[in-house]
């Protein structure tokens, strides 16, 4: 149960470090091209956070399989983690976006 917590924290600040550095990185290729950084910032940290959520994850398919190992064999323990992964990982996402939402001025 000890990796447990520190699990929680990689995921939350993995999937908040790929909404950030994607939305960074992707405005620098926006300058380069002549188009507005802060709003293609704005708008690639949106489109960014489901990704963002299976890279903190580890990948798609893991998940899946372990979220049908707890619903078919009924390990609700099992299940009940990797829920709480998934949604620690859309708030890592959701806190990048907001970040850069507030850097870029709001709505």
């Amino acid at each position: 149960m000890d990796a447990f917590f520190p699990r929680l924290l990689l995921i939350f600040f993995t999937a908040l470090g790929v909404v950030l550095g994607a939305a960074i990185i992707g405005s620098l290729a926006a300058v380069l091209v002549g188009q507005p950084p802060l709003r293609t910032m704005t708008r690639l940290a949106l489109e960014i956070k489901i990704w963002a959520i299976a890279a903190a994850m580890g990948g798609t398919f893991n998940a899946i399989e372990i979220l049908g190992q707890g619903i078919m064999e009924g390990q609700l323990r099992i299940l009940l983690k990797q829920l709480l992964f998934i949604i620690i990982a859309f708030a890592g996402a959701q806190v990048g976006y907001w970040l850069i939402q507030n850097l870029a001025g709001g709505k």
